[in-house]
């Protein structure tokens, strides 16, 4: 499978599961209770699997929904939104550091 044929069927994956979600935050509290299990521990990690696979790659992937799951499951949205953020500050100093260090200054 070619990059663009992977990178179309991710984004229409990432589209297509976005649905649910949509009428999750937007339908009638009533009704929204049935298949919130289903939205915050099926679809929206499928999001995020290939939102992040296609921002950095698969493994990126697999650590970001691990985490966010964990995070959610043991101490909440905050906690999960918070180390979501921490993945993404972490994975930029490692990229600084890896261009430093392959690249390193010449002296003069």
């Amino acid at each position: 499978m070619t990059h663009v044929a992977k990178r179309s069927v991710l984004r229409w994956v990432h589209l297509v599961l976005s649905i649910p979600v949509l009428g999750y935050i937007y339908g009638p509290a009533s009704e929204v209770q049935a298949y919130a299990p289903a939205v915050r521990f099926v679809f929206l990690p499928a999001i995020l699997l290939s939102g992040f696979w296609m921002y950095a790659g698969v493994a990126f992937a697999i650590l970001g929904v691990v985490l966010w799951l964990g995070a959610y499951c043991w101490f909440g949205p905050g906690a999960a939104i918070l180390g979501q953020a921490g993945l993404f500050l972490a994975r930029k100093a490692w990229l600084v550091f890896r261009t430093r260090t392959s690249n390193p200054p010449r002296p003069e």
